[in-house]
């Protein structure tokens, strides 16, 4: 195999470092922008992934050249469900004469991360294009975790008034900034333990500590319950296989068991006990009517039978787009024929009205399946869901990216992650990684066959 890589074509290697520099530039712009916000650079930056991450994968797509027949089938079908929720998007907006550039931003918004696997994929990679590819990512995550520690240790920036949220990593300035630097952190952690093989196990397991210690400082506990609900799901998934079942319920008991204990028995992890209530849980509980608000003020402003199929548009009700990001940025979006809906300010209000609104994102009602619903309806969130079994039944081809999928399904459950780039693209990135991982192996194991064969056949 090294010997094809020293065969190939100049033009063809400049190409492909070409597109893996513009697609790591591209993600770049995804989780660095409130870094450069902070430098002084205009807010503008902070859109600048939305045209880099669909030039890096029209980059790619033009100049790869591939022959591959399972990256050029893996391509068709993803355009084609990413065409398929393009039509969903802007159907519900002209239902709902929602603004174009609602419909262009809670388009990308939702689609990037399948854009940028779409891109990673496409990549023909080497193993040493894969390593440097590999290395840069690692080290944005590490930056991340530095940031963290700095703003915790060093200018204890949670003993400000009002900023007791602000260990947020290298997503300064951010109103969820703590929870995306502590995901990208702990989804940096499971990928490291289990892929950086020729590490020391005590050297991966200070990494896992460091990270688990930054969700500690920066109090994101639906960070920690995130992964634990995609754990779950992984071993119900993998129940099949008893000797895995059996294994990973062991391992899962013993964690809980574990973590219950250390809740009540250190003070850095006590704010955990928030969730240990039953008496807000069940039909009537405060938690359960306010998690699902949402899906009570909604349907009130239903126009038209086909909202029950398109929701009430994009960017009009709880996702991200119409939570806040287009009231942060209306004085750049509004010229643009931005849109707004009264829903919004509704299911804000109720948050303000319950003594839980304060006390954990995790009963929050602008949370990501129900964003995806309300403003693109059923029919939106079955496209999207489409999108997702491509990528978890031809890219996520290990156990850790298919554990990855789901811990970005049980945030979708708990606030806007699934709408937050920083962390979609960083976990994006770890499952087309993963799909290259196990590519490569192929191949050197396939080259390594031939040459047995070629030996045995000259002996």
């Amino acid at each position: 195999m090294a010997m094809n890589i020293k065969l190939e074509p100049v033009s063809k290697r400049k190409g492909l470092i070409a597109n893996s520099n513009l697609t790591l530039f591209a993600i770049a712009t995804a989780l660095f922008p409130r870094v450069l916000t902070g430098l002084k650079f205009p807010s503008a930056i902070n859109f600048l992934h939305f045209a880099m991450i669909p030039l890096a994968c029209g980059s790619v797509m033009c100049n790869s050249r591939s022959k591959d027949r399972e990256q050029l089938a893996i391509a068709k079908n993803l355009l084609l469900s990413l065409f398929l929720f393009l039509i969903v998007v802007f159907a519900s907006a002209l239902l709902n004469s929602a603004g174009v550039v609602n419909a262009v931003l809670d388009y990308l918004l939702l689609t990037e991360p399948f854009i940028l696997i779409l891109t990673i994929v496409s990549i023909p990679m080497v193993p040493e294009s894969y390593q440097r590819f590999r290395k840069a990512i690692l080290q944005a995550a590490l930056i991340n975790m530095l940031f963290a520690y700095i703003q915790k240790y060093v200018l204890r920036l949670e003993r400000l008034v009002g900023l007791e949220d602000n260990i947020k990593g290298i997503f300064i300035g951010q109103g969820a900034g703590h929870v995306l630097g502590g995901s990208v952190a702990m989804t940096f952690a499971v990928y490291y333990f289990v892929t950086a093989k020729t590490k020391p196990l005590w050297f991966r397991i200070a990494i896992v500590l460091a990270c688990f210690n930054h969700i500690v400082i920066s109090d994101t506990k639906q960070v920690l319950l995130s992964f634990i609900v995609g754990y779950a799901l992984l071993y119900l998934i993998n129940i099949k296989d008893i000797r895995r079942t059996i294994l990973y319920l062991t391992l899962g008991a013993a964690f809980l068991s574990a973590f219950y204990w250390a809740i009540y028995n250190f003070e850095a992890l006590r704010a955990f006990t928030t969730w240990i209530r039953p008496e807000i849980y069940g039909p009537d509980g405060e938690a359960t009517r306010l998690k699902f608000a949402t899906f009570h003020l909604v349907p009130q402003y239903f126009h038209s039978p086909l909202n029950w199929l398109l929701g009430l548009g994009p960017g009009h009700t709880v996702g991200r787009l119409g939570g806040w990001m287009l009231e942060s940025y209306w004085n750049l979006l509004a010229p643009l024929g931005a849109t707004m809906h009264p829903v919004s300010k509704e299911v804000w209000k109720t948050v303000a009205a319950s003594w839980l609104g304060s006390q954990s994102s995790m009963f929050s009602p602008l949370f990501g399946w129900a964003g995806i619903w309300g403003d693109l309806g059923p029919l939106g969130l079955s496209t999207y869901f489409y999108m997702a079994f491509l990528v978890w039944r031809y890219i996520a081809v290990t156990e850790l990216s298919k554990y990855l999928m789901l811990t970005v399904f049980a945030f979708g459950l708990v606030f806007s992650q699934l709408e937050e780039p920083g962390y979609t693209l960083f976990v994006a990135t770890m499952i087309g990684l993963g799909w290259q991982d196990q590519k490569i192996a192929n191949q050197v194991e396939l080259h390594k066959h031939d040459d047995d064969r070629f030996v045995e056949w000259i002996e």
